[in-house]
């Protein structure tokens, strides 16, 4: 399975569990949407710094795109592939449904 697909299963799956597995519905919210482009911005400037860096390297028959300095146009932003943004919102997305859905479950036992 490539990092692309894999990718995007994990973008569905936080999407399923966010709708509903969990019900809390985040993604239908704008303080999520506000607090995740904050997120953005420093998830493209690490990713940034450790791919032209050649830290972290990517198999390119695994990813979108060749690898040149662009902004998703031969499929990378800021030499991190755009993959990397599907698993950082998967991440993030899951992170918060579990955080938001054990404080539910606190007040609910309080």
């Amino acid at each position: 399975m490539t990092y692309t697909a894999i990718a995007v299963v994990a973008v569905l799956a936080a999407v399923v569990l966010d709708r509903w597995v969990a019900r809390t519905r985040l993604t239908s919210t704008r303080t999520w949407w506000s607090a995740y482009g904050i997120i953005v911005f420093f998830q493209l400037l690490t990713n940034g710094w450790l791919t032209g860096r050649g830290i972290v390297r990517y198999d390119p028959d695994t990813i979108l795109g060749s690898g040149s300095i662009t902004f998703v146009g031969d499929g990378r932003l800021l030499f991190a592939p755009v993959e990397d943004l599907a698993f950082g919102f998967a991440l993030v997305l899951t992170t918060c449904v579990v955080w938001v859905r054990l404080g539910a479950r606190a007040e609910e036992q309080a």
